[in-house]
């Protein structure tokens, strides 16, 4: 008996690996984000199985974890299969195998392709640090707020995002992050219409709204300078004071602030509005 994930093409089939090959034409059992998918998939590879294919799907993932278990436990040979890229990777599987190990029962990974090295890789943003964080909220609020969380984050950021709210998510993210800051858009990586798209936040921003936006998504964001959290209120307001003494109106010299510190610039003015407030 054996537990094994294995990553699948993100979709080149060329990309599908000896090893996967195998472990497919041994498996007795096959868990499948998508069985028609998956069936599409050995169809283009040229593989031939004979494994009992089953669903799993984030919908089904807490009673098919049981189902699996149990199977294991009976000597099958399970294999796990995702959509594209690899299980647990914002994708079932991850509750399986935590539990498989729980159990002591043998488990393995048959690496591959990956939408999020691939995508550090193609930004061309610092690649010896990076955190991947999955999904963006759904909500507007809730998006907002995860954004606020990484502000400070020094590492380049990996997100996946789904084509019809890549706009709002790059609003967000520049309002949070800055005008300025680098990012990429990849899209439908390893496939015929695959597109990279590098700029600023603010011109990814502008490009996701006078673009029909398909495919697959993974976005990429540059960090934040080092010890920009050291960046107090304080500091922020008398920057701006420097640039308005050197001649600069108010609404420019917070812009400015803004850019050089690689910050947004309503975080700018609400230091300055409660820097005011205090003198009076």
């Amino acid at each position: 008996m054996a537990l094994i994930l294995a990553a699948t093409p993100l979709g080149n089939p060329a990309d599908a690996s000896a090893r996967l090959k195998t472990a497919i034409e041994n498996a007795t059992v096959i868990a499948a984000e998508d069985s028609r998918r998956f069936h599409r998939l050995c169809t283009d590879i040229g593989v031939v199985f004979t494994a009992r294919v089953i669903s799993f799907f984030e919908g089904n993932e807490d009673a098919r974890t049981l189902e699996l278990l149990e199977l294991l436990e009976t000597g099958a040979h399970v294999l796990v299969v995702s959509d594209a890229g690899m299980p647990t990777i914002s994708d079932p599987g991850f509750r399986l195998m935590r539990e498989a190990i729980s159990r002591k029962l043998e488990v393995s990974v048959i690496p591959g392709p990956s939408a999020v090295t691939m995508a550090v890789a193609l930004s061309g943003l610092p690649t010896d640090r990076f955190t991947f964080e999955g999904f963006p909220s759904r909500s507007a609020g809730a998006r907002l707020t995860t954004f606020e969380k990484l502000r400070h984050e020094e590492r380049t950021m990996v997100f996946f995002e789904a084509p019809h709210r890549l706009a709002d998510s790059l609003s967000d993210a520049e309002n949070v992050f800055g005008s300025t800051r680098r990012a990429a858009i990849c899209r439908e990586m390893t496939k015929h219409y695959e597109e990279t798209i590098r700029g600023t936040l603010a011109e990814l921003s502008t490009w996701a709204d006078t673009h029909e936006v398909l495919g697959e998504i993974t976005l990429v964001i540059e960090g934040a300078v080092i010890d920009s959290a050291s960046l107090t209120a304080d500091e922020m307001v008398a920057r701006v004071r420097e640039f308005e003494a050197a001649g600069m109106d108010r609404k420019g010299a917070i812009a400015a602030v803004a850019t050089e510190f690689s910050i947004a610039k309503r975080l700018v003015y609400a230091a300055v509005v409660d820097a005011n407030k205090m003198s009076k």
